[in-house]
């Protein structure tokens, strides 16, 4: 007996959140990112036993007269603690595109469904990794469909500060329609983000060969 659960209840809790983190894992690790098999198991079987411990943990010391515990309290750190571990899988590229997001998502799904599982709630579990693994797999090709008909693509410039950019838009405006332009300062370089309808004739690959032409352009980066 421990904690109030015999020790086969505290393994099937345990095992079963690893197995479900595997699920989820096995997804990620497909995609080769970083946070893949192990990362999403350790983050369920972890969940798992702080729930144990946060609800059967303290029984002893509950019964002693006086003391008022909150069962549901250290489970609670998992959520925000979980952010890190987060934070840690978003990447941010030199290109504007942010990486990591949906296995961020993923992570925090995991730590609630071992949250879950150590809870003794093994339905609400299975059938959130099941949804979890439907949103992860099966939605993304119409993810895919669905965004590119108003995604734009975006050429990236970047530039020397002493050059008259003004002039360098000018000229891209007068060859392409843009949807929208960003500019950042870096150090010692400009960095021009400009979104452009997808659906334009323009041919982009002869303006990209102006652009390396051009003595003031440093890098340019071309995203369909």
């Amino acid at each position: 007996m421990m904690m109030g659960l015999a020790w086969q209840e505290v393994l099937l809790r345990l095992v079963l959140a690893s197995l479900f983190g595997a699920l989820i894992g096995l997804e990620r690790e497909r995609k080769d990112w970083a946070a893949g098999l192990r990362t999403h198991m350790m983050v369920a079987v972890g969940s798992c036993l702080i729930m144990l411990v946060s609800a059967y943990g303290f029984a002893d010391v509950i019964a002693i007269d006086g003391i008022d515990l909150d069962p549901s309290r250290v489970a609670a750190q998992v959520v925000s603690g979980i952010g890190f571990i987060g934070a840690g899988a978003i990447l941010f590229s030199r290109q504007g595109r942010v990486r990591g997001l949906t296995t961020a998502a993923g992570l925090w799904t995991v730590a609630a469904i071992g949250l879950a599982t150590g809870g003794g709630m093994y339905f609400a579990a299975a059938i959130t990794t099941l949804i979890a693994l439907i949103i992860l797999w099966l939605l993304n090709p119409l993810e895919s469909i669905y965004s590119s008909k108003f995604k734009r693509s975006r050429l990236i410039i970047t530039t020397k500060p002493e050059e008259n950019y003004a002039a360098l838009i000018q000229s891209l405006q007068d060859k392409i329609q843009i949807q929208s332009l960003s500019l950042e300062k870096e150090e010692d370089k400009f960095v021009f983000q400009i979104k452009i309808d997808r659906k334009t004739s323009v041919n982009i690959d002869s303006i990209i060969q102006e652009l390396k032409d051009d003595a003031a352009v440093f890098e340019i980066y071309w995203k369909r």
